[in-house]
């Protein structure tokens, strides 16, 4: 049943991002909620998927690369729901559905998805660790999303053909301002993550966990401080959003954070 869940969220996700391409062929651009209520219910199904996982396995669902892409693309999707109607970033959601729906059908087609025979004591800081890392992966995949975007508008203003989704896209400066926020939100629950990796004790069992997620933390200190410092153009922090989590991407299947062992 948990599976039905997460194609039926997936294809809400396909058909927000359809409603709003349809939307921006036709000639003249109507904004339409049906993405936001989209995204809304996809998330809603993804919840209930992660909850159905989760008592199954009766720890947090990511004990695998395929739970982990999941619960990266909630991640996401929550950020969207709390950034983009606040900030009025309303074709946020245009980016980010098809990159949750990627994410999620690449999931579906894995053979990653192999439940485990081992039913053990959770770990309580384990769990806090990989949990709150995601999440705040998911902040920093919607900052290269914004990134994207921001690049998109730049791009049109130096050349001067400035479509009909450009008149939608928020000022430049506010897509700058929501980037430097979700990685700066980002950045602040990973620390809460490190925290608690390092207080699971046992350091060397999960000398490789921790390093990885250290290892992240210093990317995007360096991008939040050359932020606030003014070291960096908002360009630039576009360009270094969108790589930045594009090596986080590539780099994610050399990670399980929660493994199906009796030893954890």
């Amino acid at each position: 049943m948990d599976r039905t869940l997460l194609v039926l969220s997936t294809f809400c996700f396909l058909f927000g991002f359809a409603s709003t391409m349809h939307a921006l062929g036709a000639r003249v651009y109507r904004h339409s909620r049906l993405n936001l209520v989209a995204m809304l219910c996809g998330f809603v199904l993804q919840t209930a998927f992660l909850y159905v996982r989760g008592q199954a396995l009766g720890r947090c669902p990511l004990t695998n690369l395929f739970e982990v892409l999941i619960f990266l693309s909630w991640s996401m999707v929550l950020f969207y729901l709390l950034i983009g109607p606040t900030y009025r970033l309303s074709l946020l959601g245009f980016f980010t559905s098809p990159l949750v729906f990627i994410l999620q059908v690449f999931a579906l087609l894995t053979p990653w998805d192999v439940p485990g025979s081992i039913r053990v004591q959770p770990n309580a800081w384990l769990e806090l660790h990989a949990a709150v890392s995601i999440v705040a992966y998911g902040a920093f995949a919607l900052a290269g999303v914004a990134g994207v975007m921001y690049l998109a508008q730049e791009r049109q203003l130096k050349t001067h053909h400035l479509k009909s989704i450009f008149f939608h896209l928020p000022p430049i400066c506010d897509l700058a301002t929501a980037n430097r926020r979700l990685v700066f939100a980002g950045l602040l629950l990973l620390s809460v993550g490190l925290v608690a990796g390092f207080a699971m004790g046992n350091l060397d069992r999960h000398a490789g966990k921790i390093a990885w997620s250290s290892g992240v933390w210093l990317l995007y200190a360096f991008l939040a401080g050359a932020e606030a410092w003014r070291r960096i153009s908002p360009r630039r922090a576009a360009w270094f959003s969108v790589g930045a989590f594009a090596v986080v991407l590539a780099t994610l299947s050399g990670l399980t954070f929660i493994a199906q062992q009796p030893n954890l």
